[in-house]
């Protein structure tokens, strides 16, 4: 296994450095990218979908890319501990008729000493908005990366 720094146990500037990574990585909308940051046996909860493995991570998050059109994302460390970590995120994307969502949610990372996560569950609300409301446009810029967005 190829380690992917930052390693476990976490501090905070490494939690961080880890939850950017990944922040950043998705923003590329490339699965087969994001999915190697993911064990090959990697166990996913995802909203009511149980996902197992790098190829079905694959297959999700292109079928996800399909259907959330120009998805954008933030994420924010809530907290960590040893080799786990809980984040906050925010995106947003549009669907195939030009619906908006903001979906809101939390996710529980588990690392391995390698560095690359073994297990996730995320939990995840969506809410339409008009396009007018948007905030979330493209991958972060270097000056407000580190930044938590409202909740609203």
């Amino acid at each position: 296994m190829v380690p992917r720094p930052p390693l476990p146990p976490f501090d905070e500037e490494s939690a961080k450095a880890k939850v950017q990574a990944a922040e950043d990585a998705w923003n590329t909308r490339e699965p087969e990218r994001v999915s190697l940051a993911y064990t090959e046996d990697s166990v996913w909860r995802n909203r009511d979908q149980l996902i197992t493995g790098r190829a079905e991570i694959v297959t999700f998050l292109t079928a996800k890319w399909e259907r959330e059109l120009d998805y954008a994302l933030r994420k924010n460390l809530w907290g960590f501990r040893g080799n786990r970590m809980a984040v906050r995120f925010q995106y947003e994307s549009h669907d195939a008729s030009g619906q908006w969502y903001r979906s809101y949610g939390n996710e529980l990372w588990e690392f391995t000493d390698e560095g690359l996560m073994s297990r996730r569950e995320a939990s995840i609300n969506d809410k339409p908005i008009r396009e007018a409301q948007r905030r979330i446009f493209g991958p972060r810029p270097e000056e407000d990366r580190g930044k938590t967005l409202p909740v609203f």
